[in-house]
């Protein structure tokens, strides 16, 4: 599959693939924002943030992750970004029809972060019903999975909001934005529960939410 992702377009979002040259709008974006990035790392310096990019861009160029700028329509302004990592081929034995499928197994959804002028808002709503309908009805994975700083409440009842079902808490998992091992809550959606959670994404955007 490509390592360069398609753009991912709603009416409220556009999820442009990740550039050198999102760079200065990007920094623009995460400026003033240290207490909303409390429990997330998000580059506070242009020279910071492309190297962030520079990141998932190798990722990508690797195979394993699929890297986007977050775009607010209306306006043509970057919020914001957001990537598809942890890009899994399961090993089907040889004879079974997944063997030869060309897509994705499983994947998670992260490095996704907004500014306040986009959280709570329909852009957030609609790129995660994009990134997640791209998922499963394009790629037909089988499960897409989130982890978040156990600490931070408001994404785990953002993702409890959209549907995904909370599985537990790794602990220790990875690096904290405040450079302490993270306590990781871990959150999923599996194919047969896309149905339920796209209504209830498409519901919240015509809500306003």
């Amino acid at each position: 599959m490509p390592a360069t992702p398609e753009t991912l377009e709603g009416r409220h979002v556009r999820l442009e693939p990740l550039t050198l040259e999102h760079v200065p709008a990007l920094a623009a974006a995460a400026q003033g924002e240290e207490e909303l990035f409390r429990w997330t790392t998000v580059p506070a310096t242009p020279a910071a943030m492309r190297q962030y990019v520079e990141t998932a861009l190798r990722w990508a160029a690797e195979g394993t992750a699929r890297a986007y700028a977050t775009v607010r329509r209306d306006d043509a302004r970057v919020v914001g970004s957001t990537r598809f990592f942890l890009l899994e081929r399961w090993a089907w034995p040889d004879g079974h029809p997944n063997r030869e499928r060309h897509a994705y197994d499983g994947v998670e959804i992260g490095y996704t972060w907004l500014n306040s002028q986009a959280i709570r808002t329909r852009v957030n709503t609609e790129a995660k019903l994009l990134m997640l309908r791209h998922a499963f009805e394009t790629w037909r994975v089988h499960r897409v999975c989130f982890h978040t700083d156990a600490r931070n409440e408001r994404s785990r009842n953002a993702l409890l909001r959209i549907g995904a079902r909370f599985e537990g808490v790794l602990r220790a998992h990875r690096l904290a934005a405040d450079l302490v091992p993270r306590d990781s809550a871990r959150y999923s959606v599996i194919a047969a529960e896309w149905p339920v959670v796209s209504e209830r994404l498409r519901a919240r955007l015509d809500e306003g939410a």
